[in-house]
């Protein structure tokens, strides 16, 4: 929970335009579900290059899919193209868990074989479910944050209490005498 805290502050922390950021975020979260596994990271980096989007938000939304989210995310995909297709999950209860070396793998291919279109359409489906909804939430947050520090005295944010002090005019401004030099004379 602490993680996904952390990409949060990330996301609505980066200077670009709300609308920018929150579509970068959104294709980072269909990725999270691509149907491609392991290399979620890399395509992230060249959408986000190839397109000159915004890395940090791409790659918090990619990020989304980690080790611990991923069986519940691709599970759902997968029921989703099942729901889709008309295709019965059942075959996954055929694989014999109890083997091992070859004969088991050879069981979980034949298990898995009837579901690797659902698990393709559901996630692209699920993804592009996922993506779509949180551009519009990313984005609403992001302008909701952003006219809220504009209306804020002396431009401060709730950043951190150093971005307000930064932002204040009386920490930028010089007083507007010289303030007295202790332990010299003043020539």
């Amino acid at each position: 929970m602490r993680r996904l805290r952390r990409l949060a502050q990330l996301v609505l922390r980066v200077e670009d335009s709300p609308t920018r950021v929150a579509l970068s975020f959104s294709l980072g979260m269909f990725i999270a579900f691509f149907p491609v596994l392991g290399i979620h990271t890399a395509i992230a980096l060249a959408v986000a290059l190839t397109f000159r989007l915004n890395r940090v938000a791409i790659l918090a939304g990619v990020w989304m899919n980690n080790p611990w989210t991923m069986g519940p995310m691709l599970t759902a995909g997968t029921l989703v193209g099942c729901a889709l297709l008309g295709v019965s999950p059942e075959p996954l209860g055929e694989v014999d868990w109890g083997l091992s070396g070859t004969a088991f793998y050879s069981s979980l291919v034949a298990g898995l074989r009837p579901l690797l279109w659902p698990f393709v359409l559901g996630n692209l489906v699920v993804g592009a479910a996922a993506g779509t909804v949180s551009f519009f939430v990313v984005r609403a947050v992001l302008k909701s944050r952003r006219s809220k520090a504009e209306t804020e005295p002396n431009g401060a944010t709730d950043r951190s209490p150093l971005a307000g002090m930064l932002a204040s005019q009386s920490f930028i401004d010089p007083p507007p005498y010289p303030s007295p030099r202790r332990g010299r004379e003043n020539p």
